[in-house]
């Protein structure tokens, strides 16, 4: 792979589920794209039901794309076969969001973290012990934790483990599928510094997904922020957080508490959209909650295009929102 190829090239992506009971199609994903470069992290922002996890789990071969093209490495993964996959998953990791759900509570964490191993690659079992004790090491952690099982860990420790985990077959990117959400405000800090200093060390590339700005504006270099499976803002992460361009990316930002109660109201307030009717396919998918939206808006979709903060923005309006942030 030469260095100008992205390692992770997700172009143009439309993945569609059929509604259970139905079969009514409903687009999750809708002509996403994005990069990610060598020890790079992108993050994916988003509520609930954006598509975050939909693009993460069409990466991993989870879910099938209707259209467009996933590559990693230079190489086309959009429709790879079982022997393929098999291979990218020693290079291809994810963590995932719930640490209690994620490890099996029946098997030691020497029987978790060894068995990626057994299946990739030969190695005799202290060959084995050896990866094991290194990858504990390498997140904080004893060697004599090997023998232990998952319930004797905390959710920390446990989130730990599974980082652990991704890393025994030498990975080249994580996917970090909402990994600190479950976890006390003092023990996401310890992860989220622990996964930098495995970036800085590993050379890892993160795709790291999440619901809340603020967390992605300390773990990674761009953001995206997604909107019903429509990128609405993408751009270098401070950037977004401090001058979000995209009605949707300031609504997110208006909804993230502060130490100012009365502050994050009027935020809020501000934020409130008009209420309008639900649209046709043809109209903006952030209509019916834009505050600028004007008649264009229900005819044409907006592509992301170039903003005066040197973000892209998928708006029609976007010199009424500069000149909105720029009254503050």
């Amino acid at each position: 792979m030469s260095d100008a190829c992205p390692l992770l090239d997700v172009r143009d992506i439309t993945v569609t589920y059929v509604r259970r009971g139905t079969s009514i199609p409903f687009t999750a994903v809708d002509r996403a794209s994005l990069t990610i470069n060598r020890g790079e992290t992108v993050g994916l922002v988003g509520e609930s039901g954006s598509g975050k996890t939909t693009i993460s789990r069409a990466v991993l071969g989870l879910t099938p794309v209707r259209s467009g093209s996933i590559h990693f490495q230079g190489v086309d993964i959009t429709h790879a076969g079982f022997e393929q996959r098999r291979k990218l998953s020693t290079v291809l990791q994810v963590v995932f969001q719930d640490p209690y759900g994620s490890l099996n509570p029946t098997r030691t964490i020497w029987q978790i973290l060894a068995e990626p191993l057994q299946v990739h690659r030969h190695l005799d079992r202290r060959g084995i012990l050896e990866r094991v004790s290194w990858a504990l090491a390498q997140v904080g952690m004893s060697a004599d934790d090997a023998v232990r099982y998952p319930r004797q860990f905390s959710g920390g420790q446990r989130q730990r483990i599974a980082i652990a985990r991704a890393l025994m077959m030498s990975p080249k990117l994580i996917i970090c599928d909402e990994p600190t959400s479950a976890l006390d405000l003092s023990i996401q800090a310890q992860i989220l510094n622990l996964l930098a200093e495995l970036q800085r060390s590993l050379d890892l590339s993160y795709l790291f997904i999440s619901h809340a700005l603020s967390v992605v504006r300390h773990v990674a270099q761009r953001m995206v922020v997604l909107y019903r499976g429509t990128i609405m803002e993408s751009g270098p992460s401070a950037v977004v957080y401090n001058r979000p361009m995209h009605p949707y990316s300031q609504m997110l930002l208006a909804a993230e508490p502060t130490m100012k109660p009365r502050s994050d109201a009027t935020r809020r307030k501000r934020s409130a959209p008009a209420p309008r009717q639900p649209t046709g396919a043809d109209a903006c998918v952030f209509l019916a909650r834009c505050p600028f939206a004007t008649p264009v808006c229900g005819a044409e979709k907006p592509v992301l295009r170039t903003a005066g903060t040197g973000s892209l923005a998928a708006c029609h309006n976007l010199d009424a929102v500069e000149a909105a942030v720029r009254g503050g």
